[in-house]
């Protein structure tokens, strides 16, 4: 049908929506000094030699046959990402994957400031070749952040637990079920960059659109836009914030009710566990 085709971003927006995400993300103090990271999969074929010049081949830390012809753009380790906005070639590689999804072609610019691409890059590769083996998707962004009121929040053991954190981070404001309606999926504690930590977050990433890794962080993904996971990681903290400021009263505020973020839901139309 004419009019339906999907617009596809071009290189110098993906890089601008990259920046600018990486700015909010500092803003909201959910990335102290280089931690933090983001990757965007495009699934078709984007010229970018003219912005990353350099070549080098790289092994995959996990296969990735499902991403061969696509383009991925991802942080560099080390790199902080309020930089990104003001000169991206500095802290992005793009990698083209090579037949069969075990190494790939790393681009970078002559201004690169890092030695290797983020040490959580297996759980970016992983959500990607996931997410477009099993649902087809061209175009995808993930975002790793470390917001302080949900990162606090997993310290104390009780909201390690799906129910007890969703119920609460949900209660306080009627954008909550909207915005969140399948809540965050709660990991345990693992190790950064390990492989346990790759597969518990790939799961968790298929029934929702944002995990929190236990006493670390969080990490969102979004089919429409690099600004939509960011959005994820701002609400998710928003509701954390409302509840570590109740912790903090003694449990005084009244919060929404059960039947008050029922009635959002079925105003909006939406469809949630924790309703």
């Amino acid at each position: 049908m004419a009019g339906t085709e999907k617009i596809r971003p071009g290189l110098g927006e993906v890089l601008a929506q990259m920046g600018e995400a990486g700015r909010r993300i500092c803003e909201i103090d959910a990335s102290e000094a280089g931690a933090g990271n983001i990757s965007v999969y495009l699934g078709w074929d984007t010229e970018v030699r003219r912005r990353f010049p350099l070549t080098e081949d790289v092994e995959l830390p996990i296969p990735a046959p499902s991403l061969v012809g696509g383009t991925i753009l991802v942080t560099g380790s080390g790199r902080r990402l309020r930089q990104i906005e003001a000169d991206p070639e500095s802290s992005i590689g793009v990698l083209k994957i090579h037949e069969g999804g075990l190494t790939a072609t790393l681009y970078s610019s002559p201004r690169r400031r890092f030695e290797k691409l983020t040490s959580e890059f297996n759980s970016h590769l992983g959500v990607h070749e996931d997410q477009v083996k099993r649902r087809g998707v061209d175009y995808q962004a993930v975002v790793h952040a470390q917001p302080p009121h949900l990162t606090f929040l997993s310290h104390i053991p009780q909201y390690r637990d799906d129910e007890y954190m969703n119920r609460r981070i949900m209660r306080w404001e009627p954008e909550s079920v909207v915005s969140l309606s399948q809540g965050i999926r709660v990991l345990p504690f693992f190790v950064p960059g390990s492989q346990e930590m790759m597969d518990a977050n790939v799961a968790g990433l298929q029934v929702t659109d944002i995990t929190l890794w236990s006493k670390h962080g969080t990490m969102s993904r979004s089919d429409i836009s690099v600004t939509r996971a960011t959005d994820r990681v701002e609400y998710a903290e928003t509701g954390a914030k409302y509840e570590y400021m109740n912790l903090a009263a003694g449990g005084l505020a009244e919060r929404l009710t059960d039947d008050e973020v029922s009635q959002t839901a079925r105003t909006f139309g939406i469809e949630s566990p924790w309703v």
